[in-house]
């Protein structure tokens, strides 16, 4: 089954440098029916003004990953680790048992991202930082495994059963991704237009994934997609 989330319906925030798309309930945005995807709990689709950015803050007991759609990302934390990262790249953040970190877009353009949160499959781990630096190719045409859990081959490991892949499809190119038995999925149309198993998906939507075999995309338009697969509930 294919439930389509149109990104009219989601929740949205503006606060001056901060404009924000929330695919579950996050911050003013509350919906009972809509807290979680499984394991997910957390995709914001935030834009930073130039400039803008989140004072230090607190995390504990979460998967963070964040991943850079146009612009340069700025993290710094309280173990001493600092990186900047531009488009395509992602970053990972075990929050565990507490940990501050600031992000920023210290650039005079504006920043898009996708800040993703997943539940850990325990709580009390040590805190731990991540980033990879993807090479852009390597999701053209095809699946790009950025994380996985600790059994998966994708360079960012996380404290959950479930694999993070991206892609970059040409315009009339298709491409599919096989789901196991007891497996679900969550795609989002980060850029372009396109569909998934037939359903027309425009640019920022989502699609719940559920009872298919395979979740197959084709890119009506240059098409950037990001695809979760995880244990279904």
């Amino acid at each position: 089954m294919i439930n389509v989330i149109k990104r009219e319906t989601m929740g949205r925030s503006e606060r001056g440098w901060l404009h924000s798309q929330f695919h579950f309930s996050f911050a003013e945005y509350y919906n009972p029916d809509n807290i979680r995807f499984g394991a997910l709990r957390v995709v914001n689709d935030d834009t930073f003004d130039p400039h803008g950015g989140f004072d230090t803050h607190p995390h504990e007991d979460m998967e963070i990953v964040s991943y850079v759609v146009d612009g340069r990302l700025t993290h710094r934390d309280s173990m001493g680790n600092g990186s900047t990262l531009g488009r395509g790249d992602a970053q990972y953040m075990s929050a565990g048992t507490g940990v501050r970190h600031s992000e920023f877009n210290n650039t005079d353009e504006p920043l898009r991202f996708l800040q993703i949160w997943i539940l850990p499959d325990a709580k009390g781990y040590e805190p731990n930082y991540g980033d990879h630096r993807f090479a852009w190719e390597d999701r053209v045409g095809q699946w790009l495994a950025i994380a996985s859990g600790r059994q998966g081959a994708a360079p960012i490991a996380i404290h959950q059963d479930m694999d993070v892949s991206v892609a970059m499809l040409d315009a009339g190119e298709t491409l599919s991704y096989d789901l196991k038995p007891g497996r679900q999925a969550y795609l989002i149309q980060i850029e372009g237009e396109g569909e998934v198993n037939g359903t027309k998906l425009a640019e920022r939507d989502a699609a719940e994934i559920t009872d298919e075999a395979e979740a197959t995309v084709r890119a009506k338009t240059p098409s950037h997609y990001i695809l979760f697969d995880m244990a279904a509930e």
